[in-house]
């Protein structure tokens, strides 16, 4: 990640700052980061839109912070999982599993994750990418473990299964017959359907 300019600082120690995060990932989950502004975070907190700015000096500042908690999140829901699992198979879908868990709870911070894409602020897509990095980089380890077979482009493997993970909150179902466990048994087929398919090509 890129080093902060000197005219940067990070987000000041307070015991609103939780309140703070909460309501920034509650509108920009809702409204986006473009529909959202500071006054709007600054009532959807309760304080006053100058304390915002005592805490973090710009929306992009904000922005990465909610990212960064929600990339936590994820993390560390991915790393309980893969650690439970030695099958290289039985880890990638307890993978996809911790990750639907996650993303499908009523979480803003992962809905912010989903919604608010680096490229939708080129000044700081950077840095989001980087954040997203730290969560993406158990998907790329996890691919690299399985058994398949030459050829079979792990890259593209990676990005269609995350791109269908990412995209199940805005088709589940929670009264449906599938639960997240069902879904990432489900995902994992496919993409071992995928590969036997390629594999014999």
């Amino acid at each position: 990640m890129p080093a902060a300019t000197k005219t940067s600082r990070g987000p000041r120690s307070d015991n609103r700052l939780p309140d703070l995060l909460d309501a920034a990932a509650r509108l920009f989950a809702l409204h986006g980061y473009a529909g959202t502004s500071m006054r709007d975070i600054a009532v959807e907190a309760k304080m006053l839109a100058g304390s915002v700015y005592y805490h973090f000096p710009s929306k992009d500042e904000l922005l990465l912070a909610v990212y960064a908690a929600g990339v936590q999140a994820l993390e560390t829901a991915s790393a309980a999982a893969v650690a439970r699992e030695a099958d290289p198979w039985q880890r990638l879908e307890a993978l996809c599993r911790a990750h639907l868990e996650t993303v499908l709870r009523d979480s803003d911070y992962a809905q912010v994750l989903i919604r608010v894409l680096p490229d939708d602020i080129p000044r700081i897509a950077d840095r989001l990418r980087d954040l997203r990095g730290n969560h993406e980089r158990y998907f790329r380890e996890a691919i690299a473990g399985l058994p398949l077979a030459p050829g079979i482009d792990r890259r593209s493997m990676r990005l269609m299964l995350m791109g269908a993970l990412n995209w199940a909150p805005f088709w589940f179902d929670p009264q449906g017959r599938d639960t997240p466990r069902a879904l990432a048994r489900k995902f994992v087929g496919l993409v071992k359907e995928k590969q036997d398919v390629e594999a014999s090509a």
